[in-house]
């Protein structure tokens, strides 16, 4: 029988990887499929609105805090029921047919959303009620692993075997509900947290939260840096894709590099990412992944310079996708450890929330700057964007060593490899 310790690991890995799973159906996976349906690309934008759930999730995480399901606790009920729906949900849309029923699609499919973020919001909370401070690197870097490997089986496995061996949309739509069958085997390795005291009313679960962070010292900077610190990433990845077709190196080239050696750069930075942390502690540790994510957008002006070359941008891109895989533990893990256990479903759906809200602003700023500045002013500029987070890190800087503090002590009976 693996040890409560190997459990968690494994849980962690399989719930990062249902939250991953349906991501895509949503999104990419929905929009091929319009596309073989012969739809023009301003349908397809507009069903694109049915991940908006992913976007305003905070709305109802409250409930997930204040409500507790009579089966198996707060956090592994709410997971079940959320995976259940969540599973009936994509069945639901492997029924539908955007020919006969456009509408019929995009209302499954904004269920397949709905259900998918409030799974994310329990597992979310889960994970920062579970991970002992020094556990939050590595739980992090487990977590984002299993994410990302999620994605890739949905959306690149999907694409294969709908490219390559004709399966059909529905067929699609029926192994993703079936691969959900993951997130009840990661609730079965899941432990239940320590019961907390739960808030009252759902009054009490929003104004309370709300309340913990803004009495923090420093609790408005704490949102600040939230949005602004994955700045220089956020306005690379806006324009590394068009910065990189309008090279002319071919398309397949950097699909391949990009979406395949890439996504196994990252997946080592996030392990990588999670390990540092684990030695260095949260705080050394945000300030290496701050600078490395703010200096690795100069690597695309080196090759904004040098003209077109395969393995320039494969070293480019190894370089940026080893950056964000750093960075991602390391924020994560910090993130993590700013939740209080009562409320860490509200919390953790509001500071994903403005992280997210950061990359959707930095889209159209990073069309604007390329557009005035070119593609060498665009890149050292986006290396510059990393000071602002630095500079309010540095503010926020006594309660991240408390958090240093925590996070540097060993496991039980386990030394540190890293």
């Amino acid at each position: 029988m693996p040890t409560n310790s190997t459990r968690r690991w494994i849980a962690l890995l399989l719930l990062g990887a249902a939250s991953g799973l349906p991501l895509a159906l949503s999104g990419d996976l929905l929009a091929a499929w319009l596309t073989d349906a012969g739809f023009d690309p301003r349908k397809i934008g507009l069903l694109a609105l049915a991940g908006l759930p992913y976007a305003f999730k905070v709305v109802w995480s409250p409930l997930l805090d204040r409500f507790s399901p009579r089966i198996l606790g707060r956090r592994r009920g709410w997971m079940v029921i959320a995976q259940i729906a969540l599973i009936l949900a994509i069945l639901v849309l492997a029924q539908t047919d955007p020919r006969r029923s456009l509408a019929a699609v995009a209302v499954a499919a904004t269920c397949v959303a709905f259900f998918s973020a409030t799974q994310d919001i329990v597992i979310d909370a889960w994970r920062a009620d579970i991970l002992l401070p020094n556990e939050r690197g590595p739980g992090a870097a487990l977590s984002v692993t299993g994410y990302r490997l999620g994605m890739i089986l949905s959306s690149a496995g999907a694409l294969v075997l709908v490219g390559k061996y004709n399966f059909s949309w529905p067929t699609i739509c029926r192994l993703c509900a079936a691969a959900m069958s993951i997130g009840l085997i990661g609730v079965y390795f899941a432990d239940e947290p320590a019961a907390p005291v739960v808030p009252a009313s759902i009054q009490e679960a929003v104004l309370h939260p709300l309340r913990d962070l803004l009495s923090r010292k420093g609790g408005l900077l704490l949102l600040l840096f939230i949005l602004l610190f994955k700045l220089p990433e956020n306005l690379a990845n806006a324009m590394s894709l068009p910065f990189l077709l309008k090279t002319g190196i071919p398309q397949e080239q950097i699909g391949a590099v990009r979406q395949g050696l890439g996504v196994g750069v990252t997946i080592i930075g996030t392990l990588l990412g999670g390990g540092l942390v684990m030695r260095w502690g949260i705080w050394r540790s945000l300030w290496v992944f701050g600078v490395l994510h703010s200096v690795s957008n100069l690597a695309f002006l080196v090759m904004a310079r040098s003209g077109p070359s395969y393995l320039a941008m494969t070293a480019v891109i190894c370089v940026e996708n080893l950056c964000i895989g750093l960075t991602t533990a390391g924020f994560t893990a910090w993130m993590i450890g700013q939740c209080q256990a009562n409320y860490s479903a509200f919390q953790f759906a509001l500071f994903s929330g403005v992280m997210a809200l950061g990359r959707v602003l930095a889209a159209p700023l990073a069309g604007e700057m390329a557009q005035h500045l070119g593609w060498s002013g665009f890149f050292l500029t986006s290396a510059a964007t990393g000071l602002p987070g630095l500079l309010i890190l540095s503010q926020l800087r006594p309660q991240t060593q408390v958090d240093n503090q925590l996070t540097k002590a060993p496991l039980p009976g386990v030394v540190p490899s890293l």
